[in-house]
């Protein structure tokens, strides 16, 4: 199996399952963490966090995984992170993150995005990850800008409830790495 449990010092990254549905549902129909979600509607019902969950357990090798952030000394489900396309061909995957906003601004998922990216480089040999963001979410940029990603010069425009959102795509190569 590729895809495994991850520690870090506070975190623990845990292969998400449906042991977490009542989780998904409750950090998906969250307004805070849905505020720069432009794909999907928030979610309503747990069988909406089945069909994520599915997504996510598709047998191996698959092309997304999702580990579920937990607060190691707490034993609490804080947040998600993970790839939601692996481009084998391209050496090169794109990563998607979200946060309960009562964990924001302390390092956490600065925390379980190093592990990530490491397991993205050394387990899966990308050569390149990207991050997809709404221009106007300014933490998630600062984030991904930190940890070395540089913008790419590409944007994207995505249509969700009638308007279009503009995402620039930020890259992090595997010689750029901090």
């Amino acid at each position: 199996m590729l895809f495994q449990e991850i520690e870090t010092e506070r975190l623990l990254l845990k292969n998400i399952s449906f042991d977490d549905r009542e989780f998904m549902l409750k950090e998906f129909s969250d307004d805070a963490v849905n505020r720069y979600l432009f794909d999907v509607e928030p979610l309503s019902t747990l069988e909406g966090a089945d069909e994520i969950i599915n997504f996510y357990l598709q047998p191996e090798p698959r092309a997304q995984h999702r580990w579920i952030i937990v607060l190691k000394n707490h034993d609490i489900k804080i947040g998600t992170c993970g790839f939601h396309c692996w481009y084998r061909e391209q050496n090169c995957v794109d990563i998607g993150y979200d946060l309960q906003e009562a964990f924001w601004g302390q390092g956490i998922m600065s925390e379980a995005l190093k592990a990530i990216l490491s397991f993205s480089f050394k387990n899966m040999k990308v050569s390149q990850v990207n991050a997809h963001i709404y221009v106007g979410n300014d933490r998630s940029i600062h984030l991904v800008q930190r940890l070395g990603f540089k913008f790419n010069g590409s944007t994207e425009i995505c249509s969700f409830r009638g308007n279009e959102y503009l995402h620039n795509i930020y890259t992090l190569t595997n010689s750029t790495i901090k």
